[in-house]
């Protein structure tokens, strides 16, 4: 990859040497906590090569091409670490398995908003104004009602994240200023304090939207957020309780069980961050052009949705569900070895060993397995965890069993539906998203607009063709033309009519 040279005629320097072999030049690019600035590489500049296009733009500098961000730095940040080789993940510094042992999820949520553990009276505060803004208002009944008895709960949260920020326009720059959030980076008190109750708005309402997500699905009417509950109390009550008011002398007997919401604090605590992961670059990237918080967190809930990133416990559950029994683990590892089979909950994009979060999630599995009962999964699932951390093929590859894994089996055994799981994934990472976008709102050097460039790879300059005068097939490929698609119902009854009124016409 690089050429060595002898260590004696060499100091350490801060600083990368490049040599572009089109122009002989060399230049010297600065090293920044083991990084360098890629817009560095605009100001190395070259003539158009024979093989160079015009739309290379090689005379305006070197763009650097890195799909899917394999290796690209969008932000300076101090809120979450992972080093994937060795599977560490801290938040703020404190290892996940202390927070997970010994904090709380609010305790944590405070920790990564605001970068430092809280007092007592902090922690009190904050978990008050959280819990104080769980409730909604009532006409977000009818924004529910709305949606069709088998919406996908995903479809109902996302919307209703953009929903919610209708109600609040001193939340949007778009009506109060474009600095309406930026100027607390100066100190501005009412900037940060606006800012601030955007966020307990964000996290209380989180529970109370998912619930009512879930509510719908049921038939039941929806419930008013409980008082005297922990977060987590809260959101399980707001789930399952059949009334949809708040009686509060029935708080110590409508309680849920103290090991179920223990274990889903836990589950939110894992879930709260992780770094730049596609949902919170999404939320960047959406709050970079400076809209409300509420637009900002929709955007990252819709980026979550998909199977890639929020869906992966549910796709254990589909798998373990297909392999049917232990027996038959050996020959499913084998058909995932022939690209036949997918094996989800192992591997992961960032770990290159084991999840960190795994080994604390199997503990929290135990436990809420001796009060829901053994899942029947569990048997294949242990089955599939022992043989493939036994067989070299999966160790060579680093496919360790990740945190998705065991989170899908504890979400079944504790009655969730299995399209619920992401909305699960949700909640706890919404503080996530507000930290990250908090820290971006708070930068001394103001907000950029998230603008990445492209390699063009399409035509140069075409002269436009009239219609009448096109002929055959312009571009031959896949994808290259609108596909046929089969009507039925309405449509198909409508163009059977118009064919016949074209044929009676002609008559």
């Amino acid at each position: 990859m690089g050429k060595q040279f002898p260590a004696s005629k060499l100091e350490r320097d801060e600083s990368l040497r490049v040599v572009d072999n089109r122009t002989g030049k060399e230049y010297t690019v600065p090293i920044t906590h083991n990084s360098i600035p890629a817009n560095f590489f605009k100001g190395i500049r070259a003539a158009a090569g024979p093989n160079d296009r015009p739309e290379d733009e090689t005379e305006r500098g070197l763009r650097v091409a890195d799909r899917g961000f394999l290796n690209t730095a969008v932000i300076e940040s101090r809120i979450t670490y992972i080093d994937g080789d060795n599977g560490v993940l801290r938040y703020r510094g404190y290892p996940i398995e202390q927070l997970a042992e010994r904090s709380s999820f609010l305790e944590v949520s405070y920790l990564l908003i605001y970068g430092a553990l809280p007092s007592a009276s902090q922690l009190s505060h904050f978990t008050s104004e959280v819990l104080l803004h769980g409730p909604i208002h009532s006409d977000a009944e009818g924004f529910f009602r709305a949606f069709r008895y088998d919406a996908h709960p995903m479809s109902m949260l996302t919307s209703a994240f953009a929903y919610l920020g209708s109600y609040y326009g001193e939340a949007n720059p778009s009506l109060q200023g474009q600095d309406l959030f930026t100027k607390a980076a100066k100190g501005d008190p009412a900037a940060l304090q606006n800012m601030d109750r955007q966020i307990f708005r964000l996290i209380g309402k989180a529970t109370t939207l998912a619930a009512m997500a879930y509510r719908i699905r049921q038939g039941r009417d929806f419930v008013v957020p409980p008082t005297g509950m922990s977060y987590t109390e809260s959101f399980l009550y707001q789930l399952d309780h059949l009334s949809p008011t708040d009686h509060l002398s029935e708080l110590h007997s409508n309680k849920p069980h103290p090991v179920l919401a223990k274990a889903l604090d836990i589950l939110f605590i894992l879930h709260a961050d992780h770094e730049m992961n596609a949902s919170s670059t999404t939320v960047l990237q959406t709050g970079s052009s400076l809209p409300d918080p509420f637009s900002a967190v929709a955007a990252g809930c819709a980026s979550l949705y998909g199977p890639l990133h929020g869906g992966a416990n549910e796709a254990v559950i589909r798998m373990l569900i297909s392999i049917g029994s232990p027996k038959n683990v050996p020959a499913f590892l084998e058909a995932v070895k022939k690209r036949q089979k997918v094996l989800s909950g192992f591997g992961h994009r960032v770990y290159k060993t084991s999840d960190p979060r795994s080994f604390i999630i199997r503990k929290v599995a135990d436990e809420v397995f001796a009060v829901t009962g053994r899942d029947p999964l569990l048997d294949t699932a242990m089955a599939l965890h022992d043989a493939a951390l036994k067989d070299d093929y999966f160790v060579s590859r680093k496919l360790a069993p990740n945190v998705d894994f065991w989170s899908g089996l504890i979400y079944r055994a504790m009655g969730f539906p299995m399209d619920f799981f992401p909305v699960l994934f949700v909640v706890p990472r919404v503080v996530g998203w507000v930290a990250h976008w908090r820290q971006m709102m708070l930068s001394p050097s103001g907000v950029k607009i998230w603008r990445p460039r492209q390699l063009y790879l399409g035509p140069s300059t075409r002269d436009y063709v009239p219609l009448e005068e096109r002929t055959g097939t312009f571009q031959v490929g896949v994808g290259m033309e609108p596909s046929v698609i089969e009507h039925s119902g309405m449509t198909k009854r409508r163009k059977l009519a118009e064919a016949a009124g074209k044929v009676r016409s002609k008559l």
